[in-house]
């Protein structure tokens, strides 16, 4: 992370008192700051206003520690600042032989036209290459649209291009809010902010593991009432750089499938370089082409963000 891009935290433990009686405490709190030169003062009043507080009285903060790290979407400390769009890939590159979700085929690609027998067919100095390339929908970075849950769900080119593009962005940076024993991520850990029209990206790490035998186990996954909380907020669509926005491991059922694409809400499984996606600001896309009769296929997945000059 460059110096002009670095993010920064706030870690203490705090005591906060009410100006009509009562008070609060909280012991290794992390709290994202707009920029790192922040005093106790300045920081306090960002703590009151993250947790959303009326009448305090004081804030007392303890053992104040700022660390470079990235945000985990804080209110209050990412404020758009005018600036340059950059463009963030989200997807996995597609290859042949590549495996995305055990079990299920690789792509494979072989030559329609070489550019050595197209040069029988054009000018002089003309040649071209033609490929054929045969794989599952579910192959690398991919959305799925009702129709891959349900028969009478809509399929790829039913979908509205106004629910793919530029679809302002809430991601939830969870490398660190999970672990090999509680691997569900639940409603509560969502419900901090207003998610009414967002595209909801989880960014649980799991991405690191791509390509490699640890990815197939032990996988980071919305949970039953995660999935019933963003239905019920109204977001659009729902993004995991997981192996699967459903526990694979719990049997046949897949609730979060089930429950978002019932609504209408679009998924996207398998996204990557989520981390650096600021959690609030950015807008995502995921166009999937426009196949009648089918209800998955990859897609070429991005955020746009404003950085500041």
């Amino acid at each position: 992370m460059t110096q002009a891009s670095a993010q920064h935290r706030a870690h203490f433990d705090f005591s906060i008192s009410f100006a009509n009686g009562g008070g609060m405490s909280g012991e290794g709190f992390r709290l994202d700051l707009p920029r790192p030169d922040l005093s106790a003062e300045e920081i306090g009043v960002l703590l009151v206003r993250h947790l959303g507080l009326a009448l305090v009285r004081d804030v007392d903060l303890r053992g104040l520690r700022i660390v470079e790290e990235t945000h985990r979407g804080s209110r209050g400390a990412d404020a758009a600042a005018p600036g340059v769009d950059r463009v963030i890939d989200l997807s996995h590159p597609i290859e042949a032989g590549m495996i995305t979700y055990p079990g299920l085929p690789a792509p494979a690609i072989t030559p329609h036209l070489t550019r050595e027998d197209s040069r029988e067919k054009y000018a002089p100095g003309t040649e071209f290459a033609m490929d054929i390339i045969t794989m599952i929908g579910n192959t690398g970075t991919y959305l799925d649209a009702p129709y891959h849950r349900y028969a009478d769900g809509g399929d790829l080119a039913s979908l509205d291009l106004n629910t793919l593009v530029g679809i302002p962005a809430e991601v939830f940076h969870l490398r660190d809010s999970w672990s090999a024993d509680r691997r569900g991520i639940e409603a509560v850990t969502l419900a901090d902010r207003e998610l009414a029209g967002s595209a909801v990206l989880l960014d649980t790490g799991w991405s690191s593991r791509f390509g490699t035998p640890e990815y197939a186990a032990g996988a980071p996954f919305l949970t039953e009432g995660g999935a019933r909380f963003l239905v019920d907020v109204g977001v659009r669509i729902v993004g995991i750089d997981s192996l699967n926005i459903d526990d694979t491991e719990s049997g046949g059922a897949r609730p979060a499938h089930s429950i978002l694409l019932a609504a209408g809400v679009h998924v996207v499984e398998h996204l990557t370089n989520l981390d650096t996606v600021p959690a609030h600001g950015a807008r995502f896309t995921a166009a999937p082409p426009a196949v009648r009769g089918f209800g998955t296929f990859p897609v070429r997945a991005f955020a746009t963000t404003s950085e500041s000059h």
